[in-house]
């Protein structure tokens, strides 16, 4: 059984959206070219380690992004894609649409970070929309990244507001992409998405036991 082990933030409970973003940017190798997809991704940019040679692609036309800026650092013409605005690190980059499109569909992407609904034991992605009649559709760039990028990694909560499960053994809202997600970090645990299953590398203020009887789905320990 893997143990709960010191989390990003105080305490062994539940990671808010800070420290989930803070797991994400420990395993972000060095000199990975990442793109940050829009909204809780975009905090990813704030953990990384000034030494950590991560390149930032944005969607909307930047390369070498930096963190989120604040106070006067703040240019209402330099954001991300989601509007946030960003800093611009020495040796930025800017470039047309089409040109930004191409490198997240030409494989030239490390790792892109998403949201998402719902991801499948397969690895299968659905983060653009409910199908709610109601929902308003948004998929952006998502299908281009998840497709596009070597590995796709995806921040959520394990369960929605109501406790039902985020995980699951198959998706029910619109697809994103087949087979594309290969971890998935979460407020109680990561996990990696594995041809043998689902495989949990971490847990957070739970026991692996205790996922197992919420998720519907078998839940492999990390090989010693």
């Amino acid at each position: 059984m893997t143990p709960n082990r010191p989390t990003a933030e105080s305490g062994r409970g539940p990671l808010g959206k800070s420290g989930i973003a803070a797991l994400v940017a420990r395993d972000i190798p060095y000199g990975a070219y990442v793109n940050l997809g829009i909204g809780q991704p975009t905090l990813v940019a704030d953990h990384l380690r000034a030494d950590s040679g991560v390149v930032l692609h944005t969607e909307n036309g930047m390369l070498n992004m930096g963190p989120a800026a604040q106070g006067e650092e703040i240019d209402l013409d330099l954001t991300n894609a989601g509007k946030v605005p960003v800093t611009e690190p020495p040796g930025a980059a800017y470039f047309h649409h089409a040109d930004s499109f191409a490198m997240m569909r030409g494989g030239h992407l490390d790792i892109c970070v998403l949201g998402a609904f719902q991801v499948s034991s397969a690895g299968d992605l659905a983060n653009w929309h409910t199908g709610e009649p109601d929902a308003i559709p948004a998929v952006g760039g998502a299908m281009d990244l998840a497709i596009g990028a070597r590995q796709v990694f995806v921040m959520m909560t394990l369960f929605t507001k109501n406790g039902v499960p985020k995980l699951v053994p198959r998706c029910t809202y619109p697809l994103t992409g087949l087979n594309c997600v290969d971890r998935v970090y979460t407020d109680l645990a990561v996990f990696d998405i594995t041809p043998a299953g689902v495989t949990v590398r971490e847990t957070f203020g739970v026991t692996v036991d205790d996922l197992a009887g919420r998720l519907d789905l078998p839940l492999l320990p990390t090989p010693a």
